[in-house]
């Protein structure tokens, strides 16, 4: 079996001095490798460096929303020069979006149009962060032209606003949440949708499984988290797994884990 998390803040300082430790720990359970989205250009260069000093990391350089207020134009200009050098093992434009719960979501449009435009341009998958905004994701999308493949991280909407975006080329992250069940609606999307929509992320050091402090989440809890899936929909883990980890390759566009 092997797992890859596809959305992974492993640069956090809550894993200082433990990162080589946490991934044996992952290992044990099938994690072969995860990505780590950029979230504000000061930290691209900690991204980066974390990814490049673990087998199997990956990276992305984005501008997240809850940012976009301590940046200017001329980031997105370095973000696009570093992307036209295609650097070691940076493999997508973001983590960006929007957030209609944590700051001013009309400041937010223009970055996170400006990256699905320099992503499509430049070739890259997307990384979309999306907080009560399905549907405006899946509009600018739609008149960018959008035709590429995103990975729509952390979702808890409904079933028809995940399909509109898997129609629209989005992937449609699996995470933590699922494993609450008070997560009704999130738990009924993941089980109605076509599994080859479907990769497994963790989102950590947040959105913790249940069980799990707030804060503490890990690569380590892939594993619960496929094992919830796999009850939910009522299929077999190592089928799922199997599944799961051909969608994040094809995602991320190219073999980059054995």
């Amino acid at each position: 079996m092997k797992l890859v998390d596809a959305h992974c803040h492993f640069d956090f300082p809550r894993f200082d001095g433990i990162r080589a430790s946490e991934l044996g720990a992952a290992s044990k359970n099938g994690v072969v490798g995860l990505v780590i989205p950029g979230v504000r250009r000061p930290d691209w260069e900690r991204v980066r460096d974390t990814a490049l000093a673990h087998s199997g990391l990956f990276y992305c350089l984005g501008i997240h929303p809850w940012f976009v207020s301590e940046h200017s134009a001329g980031d997105l200009e370095a973000m696009e020069q570093l992307l036209r050098s295609r650097p070691e093992s940076c493999i997508a434009v973001g983590e960006c979006g929007l957030d209609r719960l944590h700051g001013d979501t009309g400041a937010q449009f223009p970055w996170f149009e400006a990256q699905v435009e320099l992503a499509s341009k430049l070739g890259f998958p997307l990384v979309i962060h999306s907080v009560k905004t399905h549907d405006e994701v899946h509009a600018t999308l739609r008149r960018r032209n959008w035709s590429g493949r995103a990975l729509l991280h952390g979702f808890s909407g409904s079933y028809q606003q995940a399909k509109k975006l898997v129609d629209q080329g989005c992937f449609i992250g699996v995470g933590g949440v699922i494993t609450h069940p008070r997560a009704r609606k999130t738990r009924e999307t993941v089980a109605r949708l076509p599994l080859e929509s479907l990769v497994l992320e963790t989102d950590a050091p947040d959105m913790a499984p249940e069980g799990v402090a707030a804060g503490d989440n890990s690569p380590v809890y892939l594993h619960s988290i496929l094992e919830c899936l796999a009850e939910i929909r009522g299929e077999q883990p190592e089928y799922l797994a199997s599944v799961l980890f051909a969608n994040t390759a094809m995602l991320y566009g190219q073999a980059l884990w054995q």
